[in-house]
């Protein structure tokens, strides 16, 4: 691993889809071993991003490297974790009938003791162990978020892209999530790109890119925007920049 190599780096990043511009020349980076939180209303381009970062999105032009190399290339299939907004476990199983069937894909020819503690340790980073013979149709709609975070954590990913891990979710739980995502940086180095709608999540994290209609404001630390805009919270700051925005808009029409 070079540290020196961010996790992501983009340069003009633009996704078109029809006639529609989603993502629109995007500078940014993601630095290794934070959390960077990825903010934006609904509809602003953060799964369209997200899906560029794994190589899922089709129509993307740009730079885009991830860990020192393109996005999508082969060699990151076992580097990048991704857990999308709909739960990726199959809802007939058990969670850890799940996690055994994802371990044999994800680490063939290992031996079944080895799978069996990995399945442990995972079970146990996502607080369900309690729940894994449970079928995953009988599980909470967080718990069922935990359980398809388990299976990205399986193969103890470089980076993590999870998107919007915390909706519907209860404080409590929204809490205990994002805790167990500052861990996973601080002990074991992984890179987290978390998108959220909810601007109260930003102070949670290391990093932020501001996204509004496929465009990026800020990428910077929560402290950095709140000083730059005389702002209190990271949503007056988002505000603040949006309005700096509409205003260039106006003055070059």
């Amino acid at each position: 691993m070079n540290s020196d190599v961010p996790a992501v780096r983009a340069a003009g990043l633009t996704v078109a889809r029809g006639a529609r511009t989603v993502l629109k020349g995007l500078d940014f980076t993601v630095p290794r071993g934070q959390v960077t939180g990825l903010l934006g209303p609904s509809g602003c381009g953060k799964s369209t991003l997200m899906r560029a970062v794994v190589g899922a999105q089709a129509k993307v032009t740009g730079d885009l490297d991830v860990l020192g190399r393109p996005a999508g290339h082969p060699a990151l299939r076992s580097r990048v974790g991704y857990v999308t907004q709909a739960p990726s476990v199959y809802v007939d199983l058990t969670v850890r009938q799940n996690l055994d069937y994802f371990a044999s894909v994800l680490q063939p020819g290992t031996a079944r003791a080895d799978r069996r503690s990995t399945v442990q340790r995972v079970l146990a980073e996502v607080d369900l162990t309690s729940r894994a013979d449970n079928l995953v149709s009988r599980l909470s709609g967080g718990q069922r978020s935990r359980a398809s975070l388990a299976v990205a954590l399986l193969g103890t990913p470089e980076l993590l892209v999870l998107d919007e891990p915390t909706v519907g979710l209860d404080p409590v739980l929204r809490r205990d999530l994002w805790n167990l995502f500052h861990r996973l940086a601080a002990d074991r180095g992984t890179t987290l790109l978390v998108s959220s709608h909810v601007m109260d999540e930003a102070e949670r994290c290391d990093r932020l890119l501001l996204l509004r209609d496929g465009q990026l404001l800020a990428d910077d630390t929560p402290e950095a925007l709140r000083a730059r805009t005389r702002t209190q919270t990271v949503e007056d700051a988002f505000l603040h920049l949006v309005d700096q925005a509409a205003h260039r808009q106006e003055a070059t029409r």
